[in-house]
């Protein structure tokens, strides 16, 4: 672990002889990034394509509401704080986390549930109430969950992958945790229930992947979410991105907003600098990209040498699911929904074919209900209550024309959720937003419209996925969703921690 550079204003009128970091985008792992290397003695600029600072975690506020675009859930706490004592402060004296107890309802398509949260007697009641059977499997997937992530998170999820070898390395490890095979197969070798099966599996969902086809690795978010809780940012997680860009701006950083970048410049096979779209170039001792990696090299680096992550490459590799996602507000609130809700559809493994490997749009879905104001009430006006449902849906090799298709979809799921968690709910909505695949390959340059960039199955994972550092240009580094560790936010974050190991330190560019 390096030693922060303290921060002294400079003498007015003295220019910054720091070595230049620019950073593209201002993501979870962009802005994490932009701490580290400020910490480091970088002179960091972060330049942002859109309005504001966020990127996927970016906040639009309409009629008297505040919703969050995109990631609401808030686990290991402990990588921010540490970020914040980098930075010389404290993460409680700039963002509030609140714990939720429980952690979310599962409702099945029968109309049954299963609540999940943090205390292990209370989760082995609910797995006996609906599986008495099961307990002893659930026991074991708990304490195999714990190794994995003891492995796969505290060993692993820092450390970068920049050569065949270190996969090697850990090579005895994925194979004593059972890397190669799926979360799916491994829950069901542990509990045989159908709904217990899916309450322990479904979470890489929430960072791209389908159950079927990811590494097992990924069953340490059970493990992570027991121990270190389940929580939101008072504000909305937009309070914790505002609160990371002033971290950046009181460390002497600075971040360009409405600054979209069009091309890395490069020196051979060294990153140089930037374009911007205005025509603007910046001269840069480092350049990070938080953008998603095939926009990386794809777009940003057209122009540049590359072997490993060819056009070809990368247009072949899977990717993860888009999401359709309506946000709206009620005049009224709905005090028995929780703050996270997961609706079940009658179908679970079919539906995931639908959507990772058929590119087809179901008449039928699961959905994250999420309800912020049941944990913070500031979000929607007096008396009301702000709302986002989430459905997973094909990526845009689909050929799905959203232009079309999403008011039929958007009423597809209000009528659904009006005949099971909201009763009579839509009389009562006051305002709305709808965004699709198309919002995020555009606005979020997101390739295929992807949510999550790469999926993160075995070989798409460590070593195989594209490396913080990269393989094909000198002093260009990685950070974000499609990198090592991955999505997911403690996945993004970990991704700048990364850079402490690969970035050379500021004074060998002096």
């Amino acid at each position: 672990m390096f030693t922060p550079i303290e921060q002294r204003p400079l003498p007015k009128g003295e220019p910054d002889r720091r070595p230049h970091a620019a950073i593209i985008g201002s993501g979870l792992g962009g802005l994490s990034a932009a701490i580290r290397l400020g910490a480091r003695g970088y002179r960091v600029t972060v330049y942002e394509k859109l309005e504001q600072p966020g990127g996927r975690a970016s906040v639009f506020r309409q009629d008297g509401f505040t919703f969050d675009a995109g990631p609401t859930i808030i686990t290991a706490p402990f990588i921010l704080e540490e970020l914040w004592s980098l930075a010389g402060a404290k993460l409680s004296d700039d963002v509030t986390l609140k714990a939720l107890d429980p952690f979310y309802d599962i409702r099945f398509h029968d109309g049954s549930t299963i609540t999940c949260c943090g205390d292990p007697e209370r989760m082995r009641e609910e797995v006996r109430r609906i599986s008495p059977g099961d307990v002893e499997g659930y026991e074991r997937f708990m304490a195999e969950s714990e190794a994995i992530y003891r492995i796969g998170f505290e060993q692993l999820g820092h450390v970068p992958f920049g050569s065949p070898l270190d996969m090697v390395k850990i090579a005895p490890d994925l194979l004593r945790l059972g890397a190669w095979r799926t979360v799916w197969q491994h829950v069901s070798a542990r509990v045989k229930n159908p709904k217990i099966r899916m309450a322990l599996s479904f979470h890489p969902l929430f960072i791209g992947g389908n159950p079927f086809k990811v590494t097992a690795i990924y069953s340490m978010i059970a493990y992570l979410e027991r121990q270190f809780g389940v929580h939101c940012a008072i504000g909305g997680t937009g309070a914790l991105v505002k609160a990371m860009a002033n971290l950046i701006t009181h460390q002497g950083g600075r971040i360009a907003l409405n600054s979209e970048v069009s091309e890395i410049i490069c020196e051979g096979h060294r990153a140089a600098g930037l374009k911007l779209a205005s025509g603007e170039t910046v001269k840069a001792s480092i350049v990070v990209s938080n953008a998603e990696t095939a926009h990386t090299y794809v777009k940003l680096l057209k122009n540049a040498p590359r072997k490993r992550w060819s056009d070809v490459k990368l247009k072949r590799a899977r990717y993860s699911m888009s999401l359709f996602v309506w946000y709206f507000g009620t005049r009224k609130t709905y005090p028995n929904v929780k703050h996270h809700t997961i609706v079940m559809g009658p179908r679970y493994k079919e539906l995931l074919h639908d959507i990772f490997e058929r590119k087809h749009l179901a008449e039928d879905f699961s959905l994250y209900l999420h309800r912020p104001t049941a944990s913070d009430p500031s979000l929607a006006p007096e008396g009301c209550d702000s709302f986002y449902v989430l459905s997973p849906v094909p990526h845009q090799d689909s050929a799905i024309d959203w232009t079309t298709r999403a008011a039929r979809y958007r009423d597809q799921i209000a009528a659904h959720l009006d005949a099971t968690v909201l009763p009579g709910f839509r009389e009562h909505i006051v305002t709305e937003k709808i965004i699709t695949p198309i919002d995020f390959e555009n606005r979020l340059s997101s390739y295929k419209g992807a949510a999550f960039g790469l999926e993160p199955v075995l070989l798409q994972s460590a070593w195989f996925r594209p490396n913080n550092r990269s393989e094909d240009i000198e002093n260009l580094f990685l950070v974000g969703a499609g990198t090592h560790p991955g999505a997911g936010i403690p996945g993004v974050i970990s991704s700048a921690r990364i850079l402490d190991k690969v970035v050379p330190d500021a004074a060998a560019f002096a």
